[in-house]
């Protein structure tokens, strides 16, 4: 590695030499070194390191990773700042390898620059992939494949078996989602070591987002592995895509029955979009919402259980709730789950405690900007700290506590208005699928609580459940969440 160095030392001496300098006031940080700024003040779990920073430095704070200049936001009042107030100002995206190279340049929804085209698409995707009537439309396939899973945990149930929740849910959460845009399961090992080796991949520190010339010489090898991957998706995206097409030449499909491939390809033949929207764009569309519905949903229901698991009094209330308005013969159904306002509580501080992205997707400045007194230069990278936010003890009393019962009789919620507790974004550029995750956790997590009682194995108590976080593309958990379900129905 001694001479990557040697050769990013070159290019920062012709930067320090030639470039500008620039003595406006930027906010506060903490001092960096010559090449890599600050990046030896993050470990193993980045959003813990820039909490602490923040409390040092305040809750707007001036980094530098690299050759790229940081803002990290860590308090409500600021990130209403950045995501509403100058929502305009910071509404684009930074150009990152893995974004460029698994969304067709960055012609996807989550990636994408702001500007007409994304303006554009997120209309269409709103409208025709991530609205109510869509959503409800698969109503039918989620009820039969949690079906399926609380069929397969009674199996368990009965012969005292020890699951392995976390691949449970992961599983079908992973199911219910490649029905929904892709219109067929894959549980082919291959397809799941895909997501598991591209989620690796995003979530690994990569020279080339924060160093100049860096991706062309390529030095870590990581935009091969990228290559490799973009392949790999485009191959099997594609003759998804033809099997599609052949399909619906041999028998005419009911718009009730259309996936997310099918919306897409007739809105592309159609030329209703009313902007150049071809197969590639289409291919970047299908393979944001794969990613991004794929890891998100999972791991917050992981967190949820696992919560639950720790305190047994939270997991009885909820338990109780639900057989007031379900009952002990019935299953959860969709229709149910507005009623149910205690599970809303309990969903809303697993999302405070474990936001899936703690930093948000990252914005970037498109010019130079004024806030708060502060200089934020053109093409600035915006982090905003949501899991700072969610733990700040001047917002949240006893901030590190699970307690769901802090939200009733609480108007806070979830969509973007409230600036802390802000776990999909907030403005231009939030979360579109909001809903639909929401849905997904929420009828998972009450069919398992409401199905079954849950015993840790090993004689475990509940204190001894691991919380340890993996940071990658979401928060996960460290090691799989394992117990054993005792099935609760009359049914």
């Amino acid at each position: 590695m001694g001479w990557i160095w040697m050769f990013l030392s070159s290019i920062v001496f012709v930067c320090l030499v030639l470039g500008p300098k620039n003595r406006k006031r930027l906010p506060p940080g903490p001092i960096g070194i010559p090449i890599i700024g600050h990046f030896h003040l993050l470990g193993k779990t980045p959003h813990r390191d820039l909490c602490n920073l923040a409390r040092k430095h305040g809750p707007i704070m001036s980094l530098r990773f690299g050759f790229v200049p940081a803002v990290v936001v860590s308090s409500p009042a600021a990130a209403e700042l950045f995501l509403k107030t100058h929502d305009l100002v910071f509404a684009s995206r930074p150009r990152i390898e893995v974004a460029r190279w698994l969304s067709y340049g960055q012609r996807n929804l989550a990636f994408g620059p702001y500007g007409p085209y994304w303006r554009n698409m997120r209309k269409l995707c709103t409208l025709q992939l991530l609205s109510n009537f869509k959503i409800n439309q698969f109503g039918p396939m989620r009820k039969t494949e949690v079906g399926l899973l609380v069929g397969s945990l009674k199996l368990a149930a009965e012969s005292r078996d020890t699951v392995d929740l976390s691949a449970r849910i992961t599983a079908v959460i992973a199911d219910m989602n490649c029905l929904l845009i892709l219109g067929r399961k894959y549980s082919d090992p291959g397809f799941k070591s895909l997501f598991t080796e591209t989620f690796e991949v995003a979530g690994e520190f990569n020279l080339a987002d924060f160093f100049p010339y860096v991706g062309v010489l390529d030095l870590q090898g990581m935009n091969r592995r990228l290559k490799r991957l973009s392949n790999t998706f485009d191959g099997l995206i594609e003759k998804i895509i033809d099997d599609h097409i052949q399909n619906n030449i041999e028998m005419k499909q009911k718009q009730s029955e259309e996936d997310f491939v099918d919306t897409m390809m007739s809105i592309m033949d159609s030329g209703e979009a009313g902007f150049e929207f071809d197969r590639r764009h289409v291919k970047a569309v299908l393979l944001d919402m794969l990613i991004a519905g794929m890891d998100t949903s999972s791991t917050t229901i992981e967190w949820t259980i696992s919560e639950l698991m720790r305190q047994p009094s939270t997991m009885k209330k909820l338990q109780q709730e639900l057989e007031s308005v379900v009952g002990l013969e019935s299953m959860v159904e969709e229709s149910h789950l507005d009623k149910l306002e205690y599970l809303n509580c309990v969903v809303k501080e697993t999302l405070r405690l474990h936001p899936p992205a703690p930093l948000l997707i990252p914005h970037e400045s498109m010019e130079d900007c004024e806030v708060e007194g502060f200089h934020i230069p053109k093409k600035s990278r915006i982090m905003v700290n949501v899991w700072a936010i969610a733990r700040d003890p001047n917002v949240w009393p006893n901030p590190e506590s699970f307690t769901p019962e802090r939200f009733i009789g609480s108007d806070i919620d979830l969509r973007g208005q409230h600036f802390e507790l802000i776990p999909f974004g907030s403005g231009r550029r939030g979360c579109p699928g909001l809903q639909l995750g929401l849905t997904l956790v929420k009828l998972v997590v009450a069919q398992l609580v409401h199905c079954f009682d849950w015993e840790l194995p090993h004689g475990m108590r509940p204190n001894d459940v691991d919380m340890c976080e993996h940071f990658g593309m979401a928060i996960s958990r460290a090691n799989h969440l394992m117990a054993i379900p005792s099935y609760r129905l009359h049914i």
